[in-house]
């Protein structure tokens, strides 16, 4: 008998599975908040040089800079006897004394001047905290496989909220800094425990819909970031808004039971069997929880015991030539949609529309998106529907270069269309990884995929920055690589209505069974290949 045959025997979608989805959705809703929270608390407004103190009192001309528009980061020299400049001949100067901010909103920019020769100080900020999210994959990816699931979440949860909380009264950058990388590597451990819990409770023919489920409320949370954002406009407030949630999430993640298998692998039979028992006591299933042994357990779950003996790390996805395969073609699928991914989402301002629309558009694309992948992942698989996701996104980022900057419109919508894929391509792998992974392997695998994608984020920022040698650079290197990441994915494992692989040998067996009925199928084909007949 197997996890899944006892998992049905307990109730394997009854009451249980609904409220354990739902509370492991729920924090979801802020975690878009976080991410992408720099959207609103980092946004540059329009800004000019201060002038002099002991300028007189008066228009002030600001000098002009090539395409006619005031300039951002030059002033004329202040000269007390000199009348008011006409032309663009006057000697300039840095903004020594500040700059005046044409905003209603409070952001970290303006509390700190990131403008000017300060500018990348805003993307650095973004960089470190997606420095965490890279940092956290495999730290609290080995913490979870050594001390469990549940109690790496509840501490996530409390660590998210008590590093956002201390951003938001933080008195310096470098400080605020330290709790954006500290909420990343919290995220990072959200977003792993979340995922494992999820496809561990659900049953197989269940879990494309709850992950998407789950996916969903990352789209919704985009929604609630923006309406926030409208209402809140200081972003010390805005930040501890999105923060403070979690001190009740980490409350509520109490009732999310541990992982079975984890519970098994690591000797805690007791406790196995009383969270099975107490599980199907909430699915009405308490007298076939009843019948359930200790011994029954050891017996049933032998092969799974056996392989915890064995203890299994990073190395072991390159040991073995089947997760090398995975393990490559997962990174780079991980990697280019996170590259591609954040380098559209956190552009709202290039588009020229208005930042609060164009986020809720951007949220909004993701509900038919991820509607359509998870009919595509039921009924044509993940293998298909992974490639397709990429190689659709880096088209439409490849679209952009050949369409002017003057048809905003057009370039709104296919980065809207790219998006779009790109989050359908998160929920997707997210799926794939922890299915293709044995279970000895699953947080590892999850953790270096994560990294990946983080890899990816962190770099986008850095990409942009080649627009100033060539607009289209940029777009070229998203495009192409979104391209790759769909195109390794064709050399993966199907893995549509297969129970999870529990040991490293479980995914042998599975891909040599791949290889043989493959074998076959072409030498069925091969026999029905009626030979021409020559005339003599």
């Amino acid at each position: 008998m197997t996890f899944s045959e006892i998992l049905d025997r307990v109730g394997s979608m009854g009451p249980f599975q609904y409220l354990h989805v739902t509370l492991l959705a729920l924090p979801v809703l802020g975690i878009a908040n976080h991410n992408l929270l720099q959207i609103f608390t980092a946004t540059t407004p329009v800004h000019h040089c201060r002038p002099p103190p002991n300028a007189s009192i008066g228009p002030w001309v600001l000098p002009l800079d090539p395409n006619g528009k005031p300039e951002k980061c030059l002033r004329f020299v202040h000269l007390p006897n000199a009348s008011l400049p006409n032309d663009t001949q006057r000697a300039t100067e840095p903004c020594l004394d500040g700059w005046i901010y044409n905003s209603t909103r409070d952001t970290i920019v303006i509390e700190w001047d990131l403008v000017c020769s300060s500018n990348k100080l805003k993307e650095m900020a973004q960089s470190i905290f997606m420095a965490g999210i890279l940092v956290g994959g495999p730290v609290i990816g080995e913490l979870s496989d050594r001390f469990g699931r549940k109690p790496i979440l509840t501490w996530s949860y409390l660590m998210l909220a008590a590093s956002g909380s201390g951003a938001a009264f933080s008195p310096s950058l470098p400080v605020y800094m330290i709790f954006r990388f500290l909420c990343g590597c919290s995220i990072s451990g959200i977003s792993l425990s979340t995922v494992i819990l999820n496809v561990e409770w659900v049953p197989t023919s269940m879990r494309a819909i709850s992950s998407t489920s789950i996916g969903y409320c990352y789209t919704i949370g985009q929604f609630i970031l923006s309406g926030l954002a409208y209402a809140i406009p200081q972003w010390r407030w805005l930040q501890l808004t999105s923060s403070a949630p979690f001190f009740i999430f980490s409350l509520l993640s109490w009732w999310v039971p541990e992982s079975i298998r984890w519970l098994v692998l690591s000797g805690k039979y007791s406790k196995a069997l009383k969270t099975l028992q107490r599980v199907a006591t909430f699915n009405g299933k308490k007298e076939e929880g009843k019948k359930l042994t200790i011994e029954e357990l050891k017996f049933n779950l032998q092969k799974d015991i056996t392989s915890a003996k064995v203890k299994y790390g990073l190395s072991d996805l390159f040991r073995v030539s089947i997760l090398r395969r995975v393990t490559f073609c997962l990174s780079l699928a991980w990697f280019s949609t996170g590259f591609a991914y954040y380098s559209l989402a956190m552009g709202v301002e290039e588009f020229g529309v208005n930042i609060y629309i164009l986020q809720i558009i951007f949220g909004g694309v993701d509900i038919p998106a991820k509607f359509i992948t998870i009919l595509s992942l039921s009924y044509l698989g993940r293998r298909i529907t992974q490639s397709f996701l990429l190689l659709l996104a880096g088209g439409a980022i490849l679209a952009l270069i050949f369409v002017p900057s003057e048809m905003q419109l057009l370039r709104t919508a296919l980065a809207v269309f790219g998006k779009g894929c790109l989050s359908g391509s998160f929920s997707c792998l997210f799926l794939y990884t922890s299915e293709l992974y044995p279970t000895v392997l699953r947080q590892t695998g999850m953790g270096i995929s994560n990294v990946w994608a983080r890899v990816g984020s962190m770099i986008a920022p850095l990409v942009k920055i080649t627009g100033e040698l060539q607009p289209f650079i940029p777009n070229v290197i998203f495009g192409t690589t979104a391209l790759l990441g769909g195109s390794a994915a064709f050399f993966l494992l199907e893995t549509l209505n297969r129970p999870l692989p529990e040991t490293i040998e479980d995914i042998q067996n599975w891909h040599k069974q791949v290889k043989k009925t493959k074998q076959e199928s072409e030498a069925e084909k091969a026999s029905q290949i009626i030979p021409l007949k020559t005339g003599g």
